[in-house]
């Protein structure tokens, strides 16, 4: 068989997307027996997008966050996940995944690495009504695994409230419908002991 080198590009590029099944969260799968990893959490957080899409502020495009949600941690093949508490880990961050994002989505032709990588500038950047719904739904996919699972690394890390308010902040950006939710979900956790409150009368 001849296979052009249009083909064989994409070929390389879906060979190297393999790679995602093997990089480990943090977090637990729902079940809390083992680590999620970064391909299941792609594909879970698109499949959210379809049925949360009624918390979605007027104007998402549906079909443009599900697009950036399969492919905003392909860029982990290379740089590996980092836990989003992980100060030291934030430090070189963006330099470890824009090196990432270069060489991965560079596998592909040129006009599709063009879209490809634009739906994942665009994930990153966080300012387009689509990428701020994005992002709100990988935050709340989160805290509900760690609902589920006794308080997942809030209680493997001894993460207080005051840092997952911070984190989970962009829900409150990006899809305003779910942040009395969120509030809630935070409350319970703190009364089952899943979570230590150490915000203050006025924060809360």
């Amino acid at each position: 068989m001849d296979l052009n080198e249009r083909l064989l590009r994409q070929i390389e590029f879906s060979d190297t997307l393999d790679g995602l099944k093997t990089v480990l969260r943090r977090n637990l799968i729902m079940d809390g027996s083992r680590r999620e990893n970064s391909a299941e959490h792609s594909w879970h957080m698109s499949v959210m997008s379809m049925f949360l899409m009624e918390y979605a502020p007027d104007g998402v495009d549906q079909c443009h966050v599900m697009k950036m949600m399969l492919i905003h941690d392909v860029v982990e093949i290379d740089a590996d996940d980092t836990f989003c508490y992980d100060t030291k880990g934030y430090e070189d961050k963006a330099e470890r995944e824009q090196a990432a994002a270069d060489r991965i989505f560079g596998l592909l032709p040129e006009d599709q690495e063009r879209g490809m990588r634009a739906l994942w500038d665009e994930f990153e950047a966080c300012e387009t009504l689509d990428a701020r719904f994005a992002n709100s739904l990988d935050r709340f996919q989160v805290l509900l695994q760690n609902m589920q699972t006794g308080g997942g690394t809030w209680s493997l890390y001894n993460i207080p409230k005051s840092r997952v308010l911070v984190r989970m902040g962009q829900v409150q950006q990006g899809a305003p419908k779910l942040w009395p939710v969120v509030l809630e979900m935070l409350d319970r956790a703190v009364r089952q002991g899943m979570l230590v409150d150490d915000t203050s009368e006025a924060d809360r």
